[in-house]
């Protein structure tokens, strides 16, 4: 008897932990950044779960076994920390381009792409864009493709929204920074998982993020829902995070936590740290919610379909940047 309650615990645990995947892979699919005179383009590829490869990952990931991958203090170079898992059927769904749709699956974690230095323009390039507006809650976001700010609780496009003033928030040089340290990025990881980088393609959403401990008020504030990049966004296949800032000093929380069958495994951020992985139901995951300080990071993503490939930005023609 006593087995039965423990099973039937578990089934009802691993059902509320379904349903919360679902809500995040959901939320942040119906998260459209819009402009003050019309959307910013964001398009969502229609959320496709397959319940049989969902509750595999279910079972167990409210675990208290956590193991840290790699913490702050750690410095990862010169070659990344890989570790490899085996990928799920979610590429089957889609098609395939040989040369860049995951054979190896896995995620990695470098301190020697990206210096601390250039973590620190980065950085103020964020502060810059984003004291602009801001989100009324915890999350906010600065897309330099698309244009999408947070203003409140919605989004405004900063190109037609501040126009010429655009000029003197942000110049051609970190414009020019933001576009080096993306190829690498693209580099580091097409030779982490044996792609040709000529296949792999820039995605949307890339955007930079600040997190803090504010209360969310909307959904687009709920940043710590478990989610699957590939679920959520279908023209997903990599994903990344540049951290620009740290975890410990600048803020508490904020994890970024890999939900495995076994177990939480979780990265700790460092300016200048890249985490990368491949973007499938082999890599669930969630970041825990900022309890203090602020969180700045940029989400860089590729797909391998040129169909959903976006360009590097650009000041727009006419500023002074």
């Amino acid at each position: 008897m006593a087995l039965l309650r423990q099973r039937n615990a578990q089934g009802s645990n691993a059902t509320e932990i379904e349903k919360k995947i679902k809500r995040g892979n959901a939320l942040r699919q119906g998260s459209v950044w819009k402009g003050s005179r019309g959307p910013v383009a964001i398009l969502l590829v229609t959320l496709s779960l397959c319940g049989a490869a969902m509750l595999l990952y279910v079972t167990s990931l409210d675990s208290d076994i956590t193991e840290t991958l790699v913490s702050q203090r750690e410095l990862v170079s010169p070659q990344p920390r890989v570790y490899t898992v085996q990928c799920s059927e979610d590429y089957e769904n889609y098609k395939r381009y040989p040369g860049c749709t995951p054979q190896k699956c896995g995620r990695a974690v470098t301190d020697s792409v990206v210096t601390r230095e250039e973590a620190q323009v980065l950085r103020r390039l964020a502060e810059r864009g984003l004291a602009l507006a801001g989100s009324e809650g915890g999350a906010s976001i600065l897309d330099l493709h698309s244009g999408a700010l947070s203003m409140g609780k919605q989004f405004v496009n900063i190109y037609r929204y501040f126009g010429d003033q655009i000029g003197d928030v942000f110049t051609q040089e970190d414009f020019q920074l933001y576009r080096d340290v993306r190829g690498r990025i693209q580099a580091v990881i097409a030779e982490t998982f044996g792609l040709d980088p000529a296949l792999m393609y820039l995605t949307k959403p890339t955007f930079f993020s600040r997190i803090n401990s504010t209360a969310a008020k909307t959904q687009h504030d709920e940043y710590w829902h478990p989610h699957i990049d590939k679920v959520t966004y279908g023209s997903f296949d990599y994903t990344s995070l540049l951290y620009l800032s740290d975890y410990g000093s600048d803020f508490t929380g904020g994890r970024f936590v890999f939900m495995d069958q076994n177990g939480n495994r979780t990265v700790e951020p460092r300016a200048g740290r890249v985490s990368f992985f491949s973007s499938g139901s082999e890599n669930l995951h969630r970041v825990e919610r900022v309890t203090w300080g602020t969180r700045y990071a940029i989400t860089v993503s590729f797909t391998c379909d040129p169909a959903h490939a976006i360009s590097d930005p650009a000041l727009p023609l006419g500023t002074h940047g």
